[in-house]
């Protein structure tokens, strides 16, 4: 195992992305969490610029190889979406400590979910793992990571939604790309258009694939003649995971990385420290991020049995520590003003809490924490 290399802030220095993935971080594209409730926003709406697109955009698609009979039921349903759309234009990109990445996608509650996620597909986690050298737990945290173990696979038509990321046009190019990727997809026969389901940005099933990354590596584990990465059997789905990571060179028998006491890579300042190897690379041609990359290993660690992590992490800007986080979160409840589940992580609803309760007892109105507003709070 190698010591990570850090430039002179602090940051890991490691190889890029391919340039397939790099557009999006990742077979996952942009958003690999759906939204656990149905938005009104994304039911497909009349658009006249959206129908002249797809009326020239068909003959192009025919050009590249795609039959006028899949061209035509891919879009016999499909529409517009708006709040596809949306979403593109606000994703500015929400940079989360490595602490509070680690509490939203391997808590310890999820850590529970991916034991027993692994024990009800250990048989053929380990037939892939023998087949493809990629560690069993590996591929169980990546599943856990982008779709919460498959309970939150998305259900946004994909036809559609790339569709309308290629007619918007800020990244028409690379859209349409997938829009085309997911129309062979459909006339290999690996699903159909109503059972092509995924994120507002065409990342799709399990382990929330784009469309290109689909085609290049998706695999038929079951031997059903599909490769099927939307049903309840995640079969499929963790191999291609699987192969994914072996084509961009995992190396049997050798870790991703571990926790140490000193050196290596350290994403927050004051916390955890770990040493990373050729493995974590791999991991982050998945999703080009080393908060991602950390959170899988360590998730995946916890999933074979390992313990947490040994070193805490200090207080954070506001001069407050989780623990301390979670009580804020909870006095607000307490007192009326919904900041969400306590679980130490300031998002939005926090801020909209704290600016409540704020303005509603004379205190200027920051939205930020404090260590003076917790005690008020207490």
């Amino acid at each position: 195992m190698m010591r990570a290399v850090l430039n002179r802030r602090g940051f890991l220095i490691s190889t890029a992305a391919t340039g397939l993935l790099a557009a999006c971080g990742g077979p996952g594209g942009f958003d690999a969490v759906a939204p656990s409730a149905p938005d009104p926003a994304m039911r497909p709406v009349a658009n006249a610029g959206f129908d002249a697109w797809v009326a020239n955009f068909k003959p192009r698609a025919v050009s590249a190889g795609v039959s006028q009979g899949v061209v035509d039921r891919a879009f016999a349903r499909a529409g517009f979406l708006p709040g596809v759309i949306e979403r593109d234009r606000n994703q500015a990109e929400f940079k989360r400590s490595f602490e509070d990445y680690l509490s939203l996608v391997a808590s310890e509650k999820k850590v529970e979910m991916g034991r027993a996620a692994f024990a009800s597909q250990r048989g053929r986690l380990n037939a892939i793992e023998a087949k493809y050298g990629v560690p069993a737990e590996v591929c169980c945290a990546i599943w856990g990571v982008e779709s919460t173990y498959g309970t939150r696979r998305g259900d946004i038509p994909v036809i559609s939604a790339c569709a309308t990321l290629a007619y918007e046009g800020r990244r028409g190019a690379f859209f349409e790309s997938q829009l085309i990727a997911a129309l062979k997809i459909l006339q290999a026969g690996d699903t159909t258009p109503e059972r092509m389901v995924g994120s507002w940005a065409g990342a799709m099933g399990h382990t929330q694939f784009i469309p290109t990354s689909f085609q290049l590596f998706a695999v038929d584990f079951t031997g059903d003649g599909r490769r099927d990465i939307w049903g309840e059997d995640p079969s499929d789905a963790l191999a291609s995971t699987a192969a994914y990571l072996a084509r961009n060179g995992w190396r049997r028998g050798e870790r991703w990385g571990s926790e140490v006491s000193s050196g290596g890579l350290q994403p927050d300042p004051g916390g955890p420290r770990f040493a990373v190897g050729h493995n974590f690379n791999v991991i982050k041609r998945y999703n080009n991020s080393d908060n991602y990359a950390l959170a899988v290993g360590y998730l995946s660690d916890r999933i074979a049995g390992r313990g947490g992590l040994q070193a805490e992490f200090g207080p954070d800007r506001y001069g407050l520590t989780q623990k301390q986080r979670m009580a804020l979160q909870e006095g607000l409840n307490r007192a009326g003003y919904d900041a969400g589940t306590p679980d130490g992580v300031l998002g939005n609803k926090t801020a909209a809490a704290i600016r409540a309760y704020q303005q509603a007892n004379g205190l200027p109105v920051t939205g930020e924490p404090s260590p003076a507003l917790l005690q008020r709070l207490l």
